[in-house]
């Protein structure tokens, strides 16, 4: 089993790339499969769960051909089959955009109930409401969900509780329903907005991504598009979140700065200075960083995702912080990981409450999930001596080369598979 091993202490300096949105492209992908011409999608991340998704649109008989590392045109017209379920489906959580997509084009879908990490309880009850609500019929059998329907009728659907994937996943069955759609107490991030795009650009009809209601008026057929996917916001605040906590010195390009802003905030309270740029965001530590209180919330508040990340910077700062998860109950797994660093963290209900210390110390810990294996690698950059972070499976479902982009900047980080290259590793360093 692959692991990262790093020694910590050196400050990050320099420029990094970031590369599309993970959680955009798996539903934009699903989505593509609505057409029955070609669609080409650009800047796409080269990371575990797209490669899964682009293999189960696959294996249902949709041409899929990678123009290159970051581009796929895809192909809808040759498919064959509404069942999608292997041992790699499963483990992601973005397979459910299958539902939406199968559903609203052939008005038959079987996909397995989806895995990704276990941070918490993630029913897909807001999904399976909504498409009852269009018409359809839905069954769960043996592990799959099974849908039908004759037809699929525009409605009026609110939401009682603010969902990413079931606005997703509704907005796209709703695109090919006859009539017309409204969603309300939809979720507004950016990657809804790029859906929305992206469907648009092939031909639906829908308004209001963005805001808390989106209007959907549904389409006979969709056609082919080119299409380039937003850069990626968690992965742009995984690296200011690096540059905060090894007092360092990064411009991250490619972004849109506008979707940082909850992420730019804290960095400012904390005492980071933030620059913008048109697409880009540099950030400076020039000075000892203090304490602040964070709560996850919805787009445009702080996001979940980001909350790891933010507690390795927050246990390095002085005085006493906290941080309020009210998204998921089991974001709070790197703790334990992480107080074997050295951090002084308590954990009560879905509060956690940080003691400041001077420095992480090297150690051994394991990545519960994608998040905090980030996290976790953000402290043994920022820590004295070795750190080792297994099960990094996890980070590489939704980093594109993690640990080459952390070495441009000056981070002492390797991907090795075997004690003995972590000795090796070790011996380089001490001489």
């Amino acid at each position: 089993m692959d692991q990262y091993v790093i020694k910590g202490g050196n400050p990050l300096h320099g420029e990094v790339e970031i590369g599309g949105a993970k959680n955009a492209a798996l539903a934009i992908l699903a989505a593509a499969v609505m057409a029955d011409e070609a669609v080409t999608i650009e800047n796409l991340p080269d990371v575990r769960d797209i490669n899964v998704m682009l293999q189960a649109i696959e294996n249902i008989g949709a041409a899929v051909e990678r123009l290159d590392i970051h581009t796929v045109r895809i192909n809808g017209a040759f498919i064959h089959g509404f069942t999608v379920d292997n041992e790699y489906i499963r483990k992601i959580r973005a397979s459910y955009y299958l539902l939406g997509a199968l559903l609203g084009k052939y008005k038959n879908a079987e996909v397995a109930l989806p895995g990704g990490c276990a941070i918490g309880s993630r029913p897909i009850d807001l999904h399976l409401k909504g498409f009852r609500a269009l018409g359809a019929q839905v069954d769960i059998q043996r592990g799959m969900v099974v849908m039908t329907a004759q037809t699929l009728s525009g409605t009026h659907i609110y939401l009682d509780k603010v969902s990413v994937g079931a606005t997703i996943n509704i907005m796209m069955a709703a695109a090919m329903a006859a009539g017309k759609t409204i969603i309300e107490n939809a979720a507004k991030e950016p990657h809804v907005v790029d859906v929305a795009n992206f469907l648009n650009c092939m031909g639906a009809k829908i308004r209001g991504a963005g805001t808390d209601v989106i209007r959907i008026t549904g389409v006979e057929s969709l056609h082919g598009a080119e299409y380039s996917i937003i850069p990626d916001q968690i992965e742009a605040g995984t690296f200011m979140f690096a540059a905060a906590a090894t007092g360092g010195d990064v411009l991250v390009r490619n972004v849109i700065p506008k979707h940082l802003e909850a992420t730019t905030a804290k960095l400012l309270e904390v005492g980071c200075r933030v620059e913008e740029f048109d697409d880009a965001v540099r950030v400076t530590v020039t000075r000892s960083l203090h304490h602040t209180q964070v709560t996850t919330l919805p787009y445009p508040g702080f996001p979940t995702d980001m909350q790891p990340q933010m507690g390795v910077v927050l246990g390095l700062s002085s005085g006493t912080s906290t941080i309020t998860e009210s998204i998921f109950e089991n974001r709070f797994k790197y703790v334990d990981e992480l107080a074997k660093m050295g951090a002084n963290i308590k954990v009560e209900g879905n509060i956690a409450i940080i003691y400041g210390t001077e420095r992480y110390y090297g150690a051994r810990v394991s990545a519960p999930d994608l998040r905090a294996g980030a996290a976790l690698v953000i402290a043994g950059l920022a820590a004295d001596r070795i750190t080792t972070v297994d099960d990094i499976y996890y980070v590489e479902r939704g980093y594109e080369a993690f640990e080459e982009k952390l070495r441009g900047l000056g981070g002492e980080i390797r991907k090795v598979g075997s004690e003995k290259e972590i000795q090796k590793f070790k011996l380089k360093i001490v001489s």
